[in-house]
């Protein structure tokens, strides 16, 4: 097989605090997210889709509770099956995230958030792409009590002869 796609999610609640972290990237504001780590919503979806392309089960498999830190970097998580999926001959075609967040909104973070994530995963910018939702009020990312994240990896082989299509499909 000479490319594969995986889905990786990730919700956590939110707390009073001093920052949260999204993407390797700690936003200021009044709360923080409630978890085993720093609780970066979006690298633990990224994370999971990596996995997911790899075909060696979750995030959960991998990073228990009994194997995580209170407020140890979600990144360390990111270059370890980065390191795993170059290891077993793939690379990242592309990457595509949403966060799901009400407040703050996300506009002037998105582009930093994304040269991190290019960054960790070792690609260039160009192969991510980051897009922010809001929940117009609705269920608990709505009314500000949660935070949630999407993301979709394709990887392909290393040393495949086809060239990737660099065109653009918008005028």
């Amino acid at each position: 097989m000479s490319a594969r796609v995986g889905f990786g999610s990730d919700i956590h609640r939110l707390e009073a605090g001093n920052g949260l972290w999204l993407g390797g990237i700690l936003i200021p504001c009044s709360y923080q997210a409630v978890a085993h780590s720093d609780g970066d919503a979006l690298l633990h979806a990224l994370v999971d889709a990596i996995i997911g392309a790899l075909g060696q089960g979750d995030i959960g498999d991998h990073y228990p509770e009994s194997k995580t830190t209170p407020g140890e970097a979600s990144s360390r998580f990111v270059r370890e099956v980065v390191a795993t999926s170059k290891s077993e001959g793939w690379r990242f075609a592309n990457v595509d995230m949403v966060i799901d967040l009400e407040n703050p909104r996300l506009a002037e973070w998105k582009e930093k958030i994304r040269q991190n994530i290019a960054a960790l995963l070792g690609i260039e910018k160009e192969l991510v792409n980051i897009k922010a939702k809001t929940r117009e009020g609705i269920g608990a990312v709505g009314k500000g009590k949660a935070v949630s994240a999407q993301a979709v990896v394709l990887l392909e082989r290393r040393g495949d002869t086809k060239a990737r299509d660099k065109q653009s499909i918008f005028p």
